[in-house]
Protein backbone atom coordinates (compact mmCIF):
# COMPACT_ATOMS: atom_id res chain seq x y z
CA UNK A 1 0.00 0.00 0.00
CA UNK A 2 1.45 3.36 -1.00
CA UNK A 3 2.28 5.99 1.65
CA UNK A 4 1.33 8.83 -0.74
CA UNK A 5 -1.97 10.64 -0.30
CA UNK A 6 -4.53 10.88 -3.07
CA UNK A 7 -3.54 14.45 -3.69
CA UNK A 8 0.13 13.57 -4.15
CA UNK A 9 -0.67 10.62 -6.44
CA UNK A 10 -2.85 12.77 -8.70
CA UNK A 11 -0.15 15.46 -8.86
CA UNK A 12 2.51 12.95 -9.87
CA UNK A 13 0.28 11.48 -12.60
CA UNK A 14 -0.42 14.93 -14.01
CA UNK A 15 3.27 15.76 -14.03
CA UNK A 16 4.08 12.50 -15.87
CA UNK A 17 1.43 13.15 -18.56
CA UNK A 18 2.78 16.67 -19.12
CA UNK A 19 6.29 15.34 -19.67
CA UNK A 20 4.99 12.82 -22.18
CA UNK A 21 3.24 15.54 -24.14
CA UNK A 22 6.32 17.76 -24.17
CA UNK A 23 8.72 14.98 -25.08
CA UNK A 24 9.94 15.35 -28.67
CA UNK A 25 10.30 12.18 -30.61
CA UNK A 26 13.95 11.90 -31.77
CA UNK A 27 14.42 12.12 -35.53
CA UNK A 28 15.56 8.93 -37.12
CA UNK A 29 18.87 9.26 -39.01
CA UNK A 30 18.36 9.71 -42.74
CA UNK A 31 19.55 6.78 -44.75
CA UNK A 32 22.03 8.14 -47.28
CA UNK A 33 22.99 6.15 -50.37
CA UNK A 34 26.44 6.52 -51.85
CA UNK A 35 26.17 8.16 -55.23
CA UNK A 36 28.10 6.66 -58.10
CA UNK A 37 30.96 8.65 -59.43
CA UNK A 38 29.62 10.91 -62.11
CA UNK A 39 31.58 11.48 -65.30
CA UNK A 40 32.88 14.94 -65.87
CA UNK A 41 30.32 16.90 -67.81
CA UNK A 42 31.84 18.36 -70.91
CA UNK A 43 30.47 21.41 -72.58
CA UNK A 44 28.31 20.30 -75.44
CA UNK A 45 29.12 21.88 -78.75
CA UNK A 46 26.56 24.29 -80.04
CA UNK A 47 24.24 22.69 -82.55
CA UNK A 48 23.15 24.31 -85.71
CA UNK A 49 19.45 24.97 -85.20
CA UNK A 50 17.38 25.23 -88.32
CA UNK A 51 15.24 28.34 -88.54
CA UNK A 52 11.57 27.72 -87.78
CA UNK A 53 9.13 28.61 -90.50
CA UNK A 54 6.80 31.35 -89.37
CA UNK A 55 4.12 33.33 -91.05
CA UNK A 56 4.59 36.99 -91.76
CA UNK A 57 1.96 37.76 -89.10
CA UNK A 58 3.97 35.95 -86.37
CA UNK A 59 7.33 37.35 -87.51
CA UNK A 60 6.06 40.91 -87.15
CA UNK A 61 5.28 41.73 -83.55
CA UNK A 62 3.35 44.84 -84.48
CA UNK A 63 1.93 45.41 -87.93
CA UNK A 64 2.77 48.73 -89.47
CA UNK A 65 -0.54 50.22 -90.64
CA UNK A 66 1.30 52.66 -92.88
CA UNK A 67 3.26 49.89 -94.71
CA UNK A 68 2.22 49.55 -98.30
CA UNK A 69 1.56 46.15 -99.90
CA UNK A 70 4.68 46.56 -102.07
CA UNK A 71 6.85 47.18 -98.99
CA UNK A 72 5.29 44.18 -97.26
CA UNK A 73 6.04 41.91 -100.21
CA UNK A 74 9.62 43.24 -100.31
CA UNK A 75 10.13 42.41 -96.61
CA UNK A 76 8.72 38.93 -97.07
CA UNK A 77 11.05 38.31 -100.02
CA UNK A 78 14.06 39.42 -97.98
CA UNK A 79 13.03 37.12 -95.16
CA UNK A 80 12.74 34.17 -97.54
CA UNK A 81 16.19 34.90 -98.95
CA UNK A 82 17.65 35.08 -95.44
CA UNK A 83 16.18 31.72 -94.48
CA UNK A 84 17.41 30.14 -97.70
CA UNK A 85 20.93 31.45 -97.05
CA UNK A 86 20.91 30.07 -93.50
CA UNK A 87 19.77 26.67 -94.75
CA UNK A 88 22.54 26.63 -97.36
CA UNK A 89 25.19 27.51 -94.77
CA UNK A 90 23.88 24.76 -92.48
CA UNK A 91 24.11 22.18 -95.26
CA UNK A 92 27.66 23.28 -96.09
CA UNK A 93 28.66 22.92 -92.43
CA UNK A 94 27.19 19.43 -92.29
CA UNK A 95 29.04 18.47 -95.47
CA UNK A 96 32.33 19.76 -94.06
CA UNK A 97 31.75 17.71 -90.89
CA UNK A 98 31.13 14.58 -92.97
CA UNK A 99 34.24 15.18 -95.06
CA UNK A 100 36.33 15.65 -91.92
CA UNK A 101 35.47 12.09 -90.88
CA UNK A 102 36.57 10.53 -94.17
CA UNK A 103 40.12 9.33 -94.97
CA UNK A 104 42.40 11.92 -96.54
CA UNK A 105 43.46 10.82 -100.02
CA UNK A 106 45.42 13.92 -100.98
CA UNK A 107 49.14 14.62 -100.53
CA UNK A 108 50.06 15.96 -97.09
CA UNK A 109 53.14 17.92 -96.03
CA UNK A 110 54.84 17.90 -92.63
CA UNK A 111 53.16 21.09 -91.33
CA UNK A 112 49.77 19.50 -92.06
CA UNK A 113 50.75 16.22 -90.41
CA UNK A 114 52.17 17.98 -87.36
CA UNK A 115 49.80 20.91 -86.93
CA UNK A 116 50.42 20.95 -83.17
CA UNK A 117 54.20 21.35 -83.48
CA UNK A 118 55.88 24.72 -83.31
CA UNK A 119 58.34 26.04 -85.86
CA UNK A 120 61.40 24.93 -83.87
CA UNK A 121 60.11 21.39 -83.25
CA UNK A 122 59.23 21.01 -86.91
CA UNK A 123 62.74 22.12 -87.83
CA UNK A 124 64.24 19.55 -85.44
CA UNK A 125 62.16 16.82 -87.07
CA UNK A 126 63.35 17.84 -90.53
CA UNK A 127 66.96 17.81 -89.33
CA UNK A 128 66.56 14.34 -87.80
CA UNK A 129 65.10 12.94 -91.01
CA UNK A 130 67.84 14.59 -93.08
CA UNK A 131 70.48 12.71 -91.07
CA UNK A 132 69.09 9.41 -92.38
CA UNK A 133 69.60 10.55 -95.99
CA UNK A 134 73.41 10.50 -95.79
CA UNK A 135 73.51 6.73 -96.45
CA UNK A 136 71.10 4.57 -98.44
CA UNK A 137 70.98 1.69 -95.89
CA UNK A 138 69.58 -0.94 -98.28
CA UNK A 139 68.24 -4.15 -96.83
CA UNK A 140 71.13 -6.60 -96.83
CA UNK A 141 70.65 -9.96 -98.51
CA UNK A 142 71.45 -13.14 -96.61
CA UNK A 143 72.24 -16.54 -98.07
CA UNK A 144 69.92 -19.37 -97.10
CA UNK A 145 72.81 -21.45 -95.81
CA UNK A 146 74.06 -18.71 -93.46
CA UNK A 147 74.63 -19.96 -89.91
CA UNK A 148 74.10 -23.54 -91.01
CA UNK A 149 77.06 -25.37 -89.46
CA UNK A 150 78.19 -28.90 -90.08
CA UNK A 151 79.84 -28.99 -86.68
CA UNK A 152 77.87 -28.42 -83.50
CA UNK A 153 80.84 -26.73 -81.89
CA UNK A 154 80.77 -23.81 -84.34
CA UNK A 155 77.06 -23.39 -83.89
CA UNK A 156 77.43 -23.38 -80.11
CA UNK A 157 80.06 -20.64 -80.39
CA UNK A 158 77.73 -18.45 -82.50
CA UNK A 159 74.88 -18.98 -80.05
CA UNK A 160 77.12 -18.25 -77.07
CA UNK A 161 78.21 -14.95 -78.63
CA UNK A 162 74.61 -13.92 -79.23
CA UNK A 163 73.61 -14.95 -75.73
CA UNK A 164 76.45 -12.95 -74.21
CA UNK A 165 75.50 -9.85 -76.17
CA UNK A 166 71.81 -10.05 -75.32
CA UNK A 167 72.46 -10.72 -71.64
CA UNK A 168 73.49 -7.07 -71.19
CA UNK A 169 70.22 -5.58 -72.42
CA UNK A 170 68.79 -2.97 -70.05
CA UNK A 171 66.14 -0.27 -70.25
CA UNK A 172 68.08 2.81 -71.37
CA UNK A 173 65.24 5.07 -72.59
CA UNK A 174 61.48 5.38 -72.27
CA UNK A 175 58.84 7.82 -73.46
CA UNK A 176 55.16 8.10 -74.29
CA UNK A 177 55.72 8.28 -78.03
CA UNK A 178 52.10 7.92 -79.18
CA UNK A 179 48.89 9.08 -77.60
CA UNK A 180 47.11 5.72 -77.90
CA UNK A 181 47.82 2.00 -78.01
CA UNK A 182 50.84 0.94 -80.07
CA UNK A 183 49.82 -1.29 -82.99
CA UNK A 184 53.06 -1.55 -85.00
CA UNK A 185 56.75 -0.65 -84.84
CA UNK A 186 59.85 -0.52 -87.03
CA UNK A 187 63.52 0.26 -86.25
CA UNK A 188 65.28 2.51 -88.77
CA UNK A 189 68.62 1.03 -89.98
CA UNK A 190 70.66 4.22 -89.31
CA UNK A 191 73.45 2.86 -87.00
CA UNK A 192 74.35 6.21 -85.43
CA UNK A 193 70.85 6.76 -84.06
CA UNK A 194 68.13 4.81 -82.32
CA UNK A 195 65.31 6.07 -84.53
CA UNK A 196 62.14 4.04 -83.99
CA UNK A 197 58.75 4.45 -85.67
CA UNK A 198 55.57 3.47 -83.83
CA UNK A 199 52.03 3.36 -85.25
CA UNK A 200 49.12 3.73 -82.86
CA UNK A 201 45.41 2.94 -82.67
CA UNK A 202 44.24 6.31 -83.99
CA UNK A 203 46.39 6.56 -87.13
CA UNK A 204 49.25 8.43 -85.49
CA UNK A 205 52.88 7.76 -86.44
CA UNK A 206 55.29 8.43 -83.59
CA UNK A 207 58.95 9.02 -84.51
CA UNK A 208 61.25 8.55 -81.52
CA UNK A 209 64.90 9.57 -81.46
CA UNK A 210 65.43 7.59 -78.27
CA UNK A 211 69.05 8.60 -77.59
CA UNK A 212 68.79 12.27 -78.46
CA UNK A 213 70.99 14.50 -76.25
CA UNK A 214 69.42 15.83 -73.09
CA UNK A 215 69.43 19.43 -74.28
CA UNK A 216 67.37 18.42 -77.31
CA UNK A 217 64.89 16.42 -75.27
CA UNK A 218 64.39 18.82 -72.35
CA UNK A 219 60.90 20.22 -71.82
CA UNK A 220 60.89 23.94 -70.99
CA UNK A 221 57.61 23.65 -69.09
CA UNK A 222 58.65 20.71 -66.92
CA UNK A 223 61.37 20.48 -64.33
CA UNK A 224 62.88 17.16 -65.33
CA UNK A 225 65.36 17.30 -62.46
CA UNK A 226 62.45 16.81 -60.05
CA UNK A 227 61.52 13.52 -61.70
CA UNK A 228 63.03 10.22 -60.80
CA UNK A 229 65.09 8.50 -63.45
CA UNK A 230 62.42 5.86 -64.06
CA UNK A 231 59.71 8.51 -64.57
CA UNK A 232 61.71 10.81 -66.82
CA UNK A 233 61.17 10.67 -70.57
CA UNK A 234 64.23 10.24 -72.74
CA UNK A 235 65.07 11.34 -76.24
CA UNK A 236 62.89 13.38 -78.55
CA UNK A 237 59.71 12.31 -80.31
CA UNK A 238 57.26 13.74 -82.83
CA UNK A 239 53.70 12.69 -83.63
CA UNK A 240 52.41 12.72 -87.21
CA UNK A 241 48.72 12.21 -87.93
CA UNK A 242 49.29 10.19 -91.10
CA UNK A 243 45.90 8.49 -91.36
CA UNK A 244 42.54 10.17 -90.82
CA UNK A 245 40.15 10.38 -89.04
CA UNK A 246 41.93 10.12 -85.70
CA UNK A 247 39.80 7.21 -84.48
CA UNK A 248 40.12 3.45 -84.13
CA UNK A 249 39.08 3.18 -87.78
CA UNK A 250 42.55 4.45 -88.75
CA UNK A 251 44.83 2.18 -86.70
CA UNK A 252 48.26 1.74 -88.31
CA UNK A 253 48.55 -2.01 -88.83
CA UNK A 254 52.12 -2.19 -90.19
CA UNK A 255 55.20 -0.06 -90.91
CA UNK A 256 57.79 -0.89 -93.58
CA UNK A 257 60.87 1.03 -94.72
CA UNK A 258 61.81 1.13 -98.37
CA UNK A 259 64.20 -1.85 -98.71
CA UNK A 260 66.44 -0.08 -101.24
CA UNK A 261 67.35 3.14 -99.44
CA UNK A 262 65.29 3.47 -96.18
CA UNK A 263 64.67 7.11 -97.10
CA UNK A 264 60.92 6.61 -96.94
CA UNK A 265 58.39 4.62 -94.97
CA UNK A 266 55.14 2.86 -95.93
CA UNK A 267 52.24 2.59 -93.48
CA UNK A 268 49.02 0.59 -93.81
CA UNK A 269 45.90 1.47 -91.89
CA UNK A 270 42.46 0.18 -90.98
CA UNK A 271 41.08 3.13 -92.97
CA UNK A 272 41.78 0.96 -96.05
CA UNK A 273 44.66 3.12 -97.27
CA UNK A 274 48.43 2.78 -97.63
CA UNK A 275 50.55 5.92 -97.47
CA UNK A 276 54.17 6.67 -98.36
CA UNK A 277 56.15 9.26 -96.37
CA UNK A 278 59.29 10.58 -98.07
CA UNK A 279 62.04 11.88 -95.78
CA UNK A 280 63.53 13.83 -98.68
CA UNK A 281 60.49 15.91 -99.60
CA UNK A 282 58.57 15.66 -96.33
CA UNK A 283 55.46 14.70 -98.33
CA UNK A 284 53.01 11.92 -97.49
CA UNK A 285 51.15 10.48 -100.48
CA UNK A 286 48.61 7.71 -100.90
CA UNK A 287 49.79 4.70 -102.90
CA UNK A 288 46.77 2.42 -102.49
CA UNK A 289 43.19 2.47 -101.21
CA UNK A 290 40.24 0.10 -101.11
CA UNK A 291 36.58 0.55 -100.29
CA UNK A 292 36.11 -0.65 -96.73
CA UNK A 293 38.41 -3.70 -96.83
CA UNK A 294 40.44 -3.44 -93.63
CA UNK A 295 44.18 -3.78 -94.40
CA UNK A 296 45.92 -5.97 -91.82
CA UNK A 297 49.52 -6.17 -93.11
CA UNK A 298 51.89 -5.22 -95.94
CA UNK A 299 55.31 -6.44 -97.05
CA UNK A 300 57.73 -5.24 -99.73
CA UNK A 301 59.89 -7.30 -102.08
CA UNK A 302 63.69 -6.92 -101.76
CA UNK A 303 63.72 -4.66 -104.83
CA UNK A 304 61.09 -2.37 -103.35
CA UNK A 305 59.04 -2.48 -106.57
CA UNK A 306 56.28 -4.85 -105.42
CA UNK A 307 54.01 -4.94 -102.41
CA UNK A 308 51.73 -7.64 -101.06
CA UNK A 309 48.74 -6.55 -98.98
CA UNK A 310 46.58 -8.74 -96.72
CA UNK A 311 43.08 -7.78 -95.62
CA UNK A 312 40.32 -8.77 -93.21
CA UNK A 313 38.15 -10.59 -95.78
CA UNK A 314 40.78 -13.20 -96.61
CA UNK A 315 42.30 -11.41 -99.59
CA UNK A 316 45.85 -10.79 -100.76
CA UNK A 317 46.56 -7.93 -103.17
CA UNK A 318 49.60 -7.70 -105.42
CA UNK A 319 50.58 -4.08 -106.11
CA UNK A 320 53.32 -3.09 -108.55
CA UNK A 321 54.54 0.32 -107.37
CA UNK A 322 55.97 1.13 -110.83
CA UNK A 323 52.55 1.24 -112.49
CA UNK A 324 49.17 2.72 -111.71
CA UNK A 325 47.27 1.19 -108.79
CA UNK A 326 44.43 0.17 -111.12
CA UNK A 327 46.62 -2.74 -112.26
CA UNK A 328 46.63 -4.28 -108.78
CA UNK A 329 45.38 -7.85 -108.58
CA UNK A 330 43.37 -9.27 -105.67
CA UNK A 331 43.34 -12.96 -104.67
CA UNK A 332 40.94 -14.35 -102.09
CA UNK A 333 43.20 -16.97 -100.57
CA UNK A 334 41.08 -17.60 -97.48
CA UNK A 335 37.47 -17.50 -96.40
CA UNK A 336 38.51 -15.65 -93.23
CA UNK A 337 40.83 -12.81 -92.27
CA UNK A 338 44.50 -13.01 -93.27
CA UNK A 339 46.36 -11.38 -90.38
CA UNK A 340 49.83 -11.23 -91.90
CA UNK A 341 51.80 -11.76 -95.10
CA UNK A 342 55.57 -12.19 -95.33
CA UNK A 343 57.78 -12.32 -98.44
CA UNK A 344 60.70 -14.74 -98.49
CA UNK A 345 63.81 -12.50 -98.77
CA UNK A 346 65.85 -15.11 -100.68
CA UNK A 347 63.02 -16.36 -102.91
CA UNK A 348 60.54 -13.46 -103.23
CA UNK A 349 58.02 -15.61 -105.11
CA UNK A 350 57.30 -17.49 -101.86
CA UNK A 351 54.77 -15.95 -99.47
CA UNK A 352 53.67 -17.17 -96.06
CA UNK A 353 50.21 -16.16 -94.83
CA UNK A 354 48.53 -16.53 -91.43
CA UNK A 355 44.75 -16.72 -91.29
CA UNK A 356 41.90 -16.92 -88.82
CA UNK A 357 40.90 -20.23 -90.42
CA UNK A 358 43.76 -21.78 -88.34
CA UNK A 359 46.00 -22.32 -91.36
CA UNK A 360 49.51 -21.11 -92.11
CA UNK A 361 50.22 -21.46 -95.83
CA UNK A 362 53.13 -21.00 -98.22
CA UNK A 363 52.19 -19.77 -101.71
CA UNK A 364 54.11 -19.65 -104.97
CA UNK A 365 53.18 -16.32 -106.58
CA UNK A 366 54.39 -17.46 -109.99
CA UNK A 367 51.49 -19.88 -110.06
CA UNK A 368 49.02 -17.34 -108.71
CA UNK A 369 49.71 -15.14 -111.71
CA UNK A 370 48.45 -17.91 -114.00
CA UNK A 371 44.94 -17.99 -112.50
CA UNK A 372 42.40 -16.41 -114.90
CA UNK A 373 40.68 -13.27 -113.60
CA UNK A 374 36.99 -12.40 -113.67
CA UNK A 375 35.26 -10.63 -116.50
CA UNK A 376 35.42 -6.81 -116.45
CA UNK A 377 31.79 -6.39 -115.41
CA UNK A 378 32.53 -8.35 -112.22
CA UNK A 379 35.54 -6.26 -111.24
CA UNK A 380 35.14 -4.59 -107.84
CA UNK A 381 36.92 -1.45 -106.68
CA UNK A 382 39.01 -1.26 -109.88
CA UNK A 383 40.88 -4.41 -108.88
CA UNK A 384 41.47 -7.49 -110.95
CA UNK A 385 39.88 -10.14 -108.74
CA UNK A 386 40.32 -13.87 -108.32
CA UNK A 387 37.73 -15.25 -105.92
CA UNK A 388 38.11 -18.09 -103.45
CA UNK A 389 36.34 -20.68 -105.60
CA UNK A 390 38.57 -19.98 -108.60
CA UNK A 391 41.69 -20.37 -106.45
CA UNK A 392 40.41 -23.62 -104.92
CA UNK A 393 39.68 -25.04 -108.36
CA UNK A 394 43.10 -24.00 -109.64
CA UNK A 395 44.99 -25.44 -106.65
CA UNK A 396 43.23 -28.79 -107.09
CA UNK A 397 44.01 -28.89 -110.83
CA UNK A 398 47.21 -30.37 -112.32
CA UNK A 399 48.33 -26.90 -113.48
CA UNK A 400 48.13 -25.46 -109.97
CA UNK A 401 49.44 -28.40 -108.05
CA UNK A 402 52.48 -26.53 -106.68
CA UNK A 403 50.70 -23.18 -106.21
CA UNK A 404 50.03 -23.98 -102.56
CA UNK A 405 53.44 -25.25 -101.47
CA UNK A 406 52.60 -26.08 -97.87
CA UNK A 407 49.85 -25.80 -95.26
CA UNK A 408 50.00 -26.36 -91.51
CA UNK A 409 46.94 -26.30 -89.30
CA UNK A 410 46.99 -24.77 -85.82
CA UNK A 411 44.61 -25.45 -82.96
CA UNK A 412 43.25 -21.90 -83.14
CA UNK A 413 43.56 -18.79 -85.30
CA UNK A 414 47.06 -17.97 -86.52
CA UNK A 415 47.79 -14.34 -85.65
CA UNK A 416 51.07 -13.99 -87.58
CA UNK A 417 53.80 -15.88 -89.46
CA UNK A 418 57.10 -14.41 -90.75
CA UNK A 419 60.18 -15.55 -92.68
CA UNK A 420 63.59 -15.03 -91.08
CA UNK A 421 66.25 -12.90 -92.88
CA UNK A 422 67.65 -16.01 -94.59
CA UNK A 423 64.27 -17.13 -95.94
CA UNK A 424 64.83 -20.50 -94.36
CA UNK A 425 62.82 -20.46 -91.11
CA UNK A 426 59.31 -19.34 -90.10
CA UNK A 427 58.00 -18.33 -86.69
CA UNK A 428 54.23 -18.37 -86.15
CA UNK A 429 52.04 -17.22 -83.28
CA UNK A 430 48.58 -18.55 -82.56
CA UNK A 431 45.71 -18.09 -80.15
CA UNK A 432 46.37 -21.60 -78.88
CA UNK A 433 49.15 -20.04 -76.75
CA UNK A 434 51.98 -21.62 -78.72
CA UNK A 435 54.86 -20.27 -80.77
CA UNK A 436 56.03 -22.60 -83.52
CA UNK A 437 59.30 -22.66 -85.44
CA UNK A 438 59.76 -24.28 -88.83
CA UNK A 439 63.11 -24.82 -90.53
CA UNK A 440 63.36 -25.81 -94.21
CA UNK A 441 66.13 -27.28 -96.28
CA UNK A 442 67.29 -24.85 -98.94
CA UNK A 443 66.85 -27.50 -101.64
CA UNK A 444 63.07 -27.44 -101.11
CA UNK A 445 62.94 -23.89 -102.44
CA UNK A 446 64.46 -24.98 -105.75
CA UNK A 447 61.99 -27.76 -106.45
CA UNK A 448 58.75 -27.25 -108.33
CA UNK A 449 56.77 -29.39 -105.91
CA UNK A 450 54.91 -29.13 -102.64
CA UNK A 451 56.87 -29.25 -99.41
CA UNK A 452 56.78 -32.56 -97.53
CA UNK A 453 54.53 -32.75 -94.50
CA UNK A 454 56.47 -31.93 -91.37
CA UNK A 455 55.99 -30.97 -87.75
CA UNK A 456 57.38 -27.74 -86.29
CA UNK A 457 61.01 -27.93 -85.30
CA UNK A 458 60.21 -26.32 -81.96
CA UNK A 459 57.06 -25.39 -80.04
CA UNK A 460 57.09 -22.88 -77.19
CA UNK A 461 54.15 -22.31 -74.86
CA UNK A 462 53.37 -18.61 -74.61
CA UNK A 463 50.47 -16.51 -73.37
CA UNK A 464 49.49 -15.09 -76.77
CA UNK A 465 45.95 -14.15 -75.80
CA UNK A 466 46.59 -10.51 -75.04
CA UNK A 467 42.90 -9.66 -74.71
CA UNK A 468 40.51 -7.12 -76.12
CA UNK A 469 42.37 -4.01 -74.99
CA UNK A 470 45.82 -5.07 -76.17
CA UNK A 471 47.45 -5.36 -79.55
CA UNK A 472 47.49 -8.75 -81.28
CA UNK A 473 50.61 -10.61 -80.21
CA UNK A 474 53.32 -11.23 -82.83
CA UNK A 475 56.87 -12.54 -82.67
CA UNK A 476 59.32 -10.55 -84.81
CA UNK A 477 62.58 -11.77 -86.33
CA UNK A 478 65.63 -9.60 -85.91
CA UNK A 479 66.37 -8.24 -89.43
CA UNK A 480 70.11 -8.19 -88.71
CA UNK A 481 71.73 -10.66 -91.14
CA UNK A 482 75.11 -10.70 -89.39
CA UNK A 483 74.08 -12.61 -86.27
CA UNK A 484 72.57 -15.97 -85.52
CA UNK A 485 68.83 -15.85 -86.47
CA UNK A 486 66.69 -14.97 -83.46
CA UNK A 487 63.43 -13.23 -82.76
CA UNK A 488 61.89 -11.08 -80.05
CA UNK A 489 58.56 -11.67 -78.37
CA UNK A 490 57.11 -9.75 -75.48
CA UNK A 491 55.67 -11.99 -72.81
CA UNK A 492 52.87 -10.28 -70.83
CA UNK A 493 54.11 -9.33 -67.36
CA UNK A 494 56.95 -11.83 -67.56
CA UNK A 495 60.71 -11.43 -67.54
CA UNK A 496 62.67 -14.20 -69.25
CA UNK A 497 65.97 -15.22 -67.72
CA UNK A 498 68.79 -17.51 -68.73
CA UNK A 499 70.55 -18.95 -65.75
CA UNK A 500 70.94 -16.14 -63.23
CA UNK A 501 71.35 -13.25 -65.68
CA UNK A 502 68.10 -11.44 -66.44
CA UNK A 503 67.78 -10.57 -70.11
CA UNK A 504 64.85 -8.20 -70.39
CA UNK A 505 61.11 -8.08 -70.79
CA UNK A 506 61.82 -9.12 -74.36
CA UNK A 507 62.15 -12.87 -74.55
CA UNK A 508 64.92 -13.48 -77.07
CA UNK A 509 65.26 -16.97 -78.47
CA UNK A 510 67.38 -18.52 -81.18
CA UNK A 511 65.94 -20.96 -83.71
CA UNK A 512 67.46 -23.98 -81.93
CA UNK A 513 66.02 -23.11 -78.52
CA UNK A 514 69.45 -23.70 -76.98
CA UNK A 515 69.58 -20.32 -75.25
CA UNK A 516 66.57 -21.03 -73.07
CA UNK A 517 66.98 -24.66 -72.08
CA UNK A 518 67.26 -23.42 -68.49
CA UNK A 519 64.80 -20.57 -68.84
CA UNK A 520 63.20 -19.23 -65.67
CA UNK A 521 60.15 -16.96 -65.66
CA UNK A 522 59.27 -14.33 -63.08
CA UNK A 523 55.80 -12.81 -62.91
CA UNK A 524 55.96 -9.09 -62.34
CA UNK A 525 53.38 -6.33 -62.07
CA UNK A 526 54.46 -4.52 -65.23
CA UNK A 527 52.78 -3.15 -68.34
CA UNK A 528 52.26 -5.50 -71.24
CA UNK A 529 54.10 -4.63 -74.45
CA UNK A 530 52.85 -6.78 -77.30
CA UNK A 531 54.77 -4.93 -80.06
CA UNK A 532 58.53 -5.34 -80.49
CA UNK A 533 61.19 -4.58 -83.09
CA UNK A 534 64.97 -4.87 -83.45
CA UNK A 535 67.68 -2.76 -85.06
CA UNK A 536 68.58 -4.05 -88.56
CA UNK A 537 72.32 -3.38 -88.11
CA UNK A 538 73.12 -3.20 -84.38
CA UNK A 539 72.72 -6.45 -82.46
CA UNK A 540 72.02 -5.23 -78.94
CA UNK A 541 69.13 -2.91 -79.80
CA UNK A 542 65.44 -3.67 -79.34
CA UNK A 543 62.32 -1.62 -78.65
CA UNK A 544 58.82 -2.32 -77.41
CA UNK A 545 55.52 -0.44 -77.07
CA UNK A 546 52.47 -1.04 -74.89
CA UNK A 547 48.76 -0.26 -74.80
CA UNK A 548 49.20 3.25 -73.37
CA UNK A 549 51.61 4.45 -76.05
CA UNK A 550 54.64 4.17 -73.78
CA UNK A 551 57.73 2.83 -75.51
CA UNK A 552 60.99 1.41 -74.21
CA UNK A 553 64.46 1.08 -75.74
CA UNK A 554 66.59 -1.89 -74.68
CA UNK A 555 70.38 -1.65 -75.05
CA UNK A 556 73.57 -2.25 -73.02
CA UNK A 557 73.62 0.27 -70.18
CA UNK A 558 77.29 1.16 -70.70
CA UNK A 559 76.53 2.60 -74.16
Amino acid sequence: MSDLSDYEVNAELANTNAKRQLRVKPREPTKTRAKPVQPTKKAKPAKDVAPVRQSARLRRQVADPTESPAKRRQHEKEEEERRAKEAEERLEAEERAREAKKPRHRDLDLPTLTDELGYEELGTLRTTLQVTLKTAHPREATAQDSFVFEEDEKENVAIAELKETLSHLKVVARAKVTQDRVYSAAFHPEPTKDLIFFGDKHGQLGIWDARAPAEEAADDEEDTTALSRSDRENGKYWRLQLHWPATSKSSISSIKFDPTDAHSVYTSSYDSTIRHLSFTSGQSSEVFATEGDLISCIDLSPTGNEMWISDAIGGLTHLDLRVDRSHAKWYQLSDQKIGSVSINPSNPHFLVTASNNRAMRIWDTRKLADIPIKTPQDIKNDLNEVDHDAIADFVSSPEGKSCLRAEWRHNKSVSAAYWDPRGRSIVSTSYDDTLRLWDFDGTLMKRDATFPSARPMTQIKHDCQTGRWLTVFRAQWSPNPDVYPHFTASRPAIFICSGTNMWSRLATWDTRLICIRRKVTFSLDSPIAAVTCSHPKVVARAASGNASGRCVLWAPSDE
